[in-house]
């Protein structure tokens, strides 16, 4: 039977959305300490404390943080002297503010395409794409499915590129028992409210080697403090999003949001400009000390985070390759820690509606570069990626957070029986 609660007499069963879980409402009563209080509230000792414990969690010397993870990556490829005629190769699909952080070093992004299989860089395809002015291979652990490392740093290592990991969605994902992040260069992070933890915005960029975090602690230092009043702005959307992805409000709380579409007054995570590849006049920013201490309560509850993610995830995995999906594969030596859980179905719009009675299926990735204009404005090129493309077309994703109980993972594999979640051979 499908749980429910009553609401001033009617039943109103519970519907779960994409995000959620990984805020308590104690962690809402500091967020309202710092709005009330104001002091503290930009600069603070929470920073250096948080940046602390997450190299200790990332398994790195040093951690620096930012407003966002793509002003990380910027800083780090500025750290690493990329700029005008160097390239990176990436993978798609990803998001668009990745290709545009390449694009404002003045380094040109080489976009190579996916595998079905783990939706992670297709390897042999990126060394095919491999010039004189290859720079850099940069990883992204999709879904917080980590990459095959053994052979990433191998082909890294033949070809003299700088390994930079992807870590957006791969907070507590391990490869050999190690954290994801620690395998390359250095690695960047999200803590985005669609993340594993949620400071509503936040990046962090992580590595051993100490010259280059001399550098971006420089440039960081170097970066504008956000204003008090979009911290405020932050805060009472940490709050919000912490009420509104509650399963038993979820179903009238997201309507009245689709409802107000784009003017709705929460701060948004991507500019216009940056949807159009252009550069925003106010990107270099630094996080703000509240913000970090939001992060850093979470951080400190990574581990059962984790382990409930890694619950849910292997429950999809079990029920839905019984009813004849694909999931996702992971690399032998990898223990991925779904943010989210992807699957292919061959009729998109057909699932979000067969679904949406108990759950809003995320549509991670829509694109090759996801949110962009156009593809055309991170500078891709239609069909030189057909997997990623196809991918875009097809895959669904599946909330892996804490709000998601045993209950809700059968009705949303209940839900998604009998459509078709055949992959076509690419």
């Amino acid at each position: 039977m499908t749980r429910a609660r009553r609401v001033r007499g009617y039943l109103a069963p519970r519907c779960v959305g994409p995000i959620g879980g990984t805020t308590t409402l104690a962690d809402c009563m500091v967020a309202l300490r710092y709005l009330l209080s104001r002091q503290e509230l930009v600069e603070g000792p929470a920073i250096a404390e948080y940046e602390a414990e997450f190299a200790r969690i990332a398994g790195a010397r040093y951690a620096c943080s930012f407003w966002a993870g793509r002003v990380g990556l910027y800083a780090l490829l500025l750290g690493l002297g990329i700029g005008r005629d160097d390239e990176v190769l990436l993978q798609v699909p990803t998001h668009v503010v990745v290709a545009n952080a390449i694009r404002y070093t003045g380094a040109r992004p080489v976009y190579v395409d996916c595998t079905l299989e783990s939706y992670n860089i297709d390897l042999a395809e990126a060394e095919r794409r491999i010039t004189p002015n290859t720079r850099v291979l940069l990883l992204q652990h999709t879904f917080g499915n980590p990459v095959d490392l053994d052979a990433a740093l191998e082909l890294a290592s033949r070809h003299n590129l700088v390994v930079i990991e992807d870590c957006v969605h791969a907070l507590g994902a391990t490869y050999r028992g190690r954290p994801v992040g620690s395998f390359g260069r250095a690695a960047f992070f999200s803590t985005e409210e669609t993340k594993t933890i949620s400071s509503t915005m936040g990046g962090i960029v992580t590595t051993d080697d100490p010259g280059l975090a001399a550098r971006l602690i420089a440039f960081r230092n170097g970066c504008a403090a956000p204003t008090a009043s979009q911290t405020i702005r932050y805060l009472v959307k940490f709050i919000a999003y912490h009420l509104l992805t509650k399963p038993s409000l979820h179903r009238f709380t997201r309507a009245i949001y689709e409802l107000g579409g784009k003017r709705h007054p929460l701060p948004r995570a991507t500019s216009h400009d940056e949807l159009r590849g252009e550069r925003p006049a106010n990107y270099e920013q630094r996080l703000s000390n509240a913000q970090a201490a939001l992060a850093l309560r979470q951080l400190r509850r990574l581990p059962s985070n984790i382990e409930r993610r890694r619950h849910v995830a292997a429950a999809y995995g079990a029920r839905l390759s019984e009813i004849g999906y694909r999931v996702p594969r992971a690399a032998d030596a990898a223990e991925p820690a779904f943010v989210r859980y992807p699957i292919w179905v061959e009729d998109r719009p057909h699932a979000i509606r067969a679904a949406r009675p108990r759950v809003l299926l995320g549509n991670w990735f829509t694109s090759v570069l996801e949110e962009a204009a156009s593809p055309e404005h991170g500078a891709y090129e239609a069909g030189s990626c057909p997997r990623a493309e196809a991918a875009a077309q097809h895959l669904v994703n599946l909330p892996t957070h804490a709000l998601i109980d045993d209950s809700d993972i059968d009705a949303i594999v209940s839900s998604l029986d009998g459509l078709d979640g055949l992959q076509p051979a690419l």
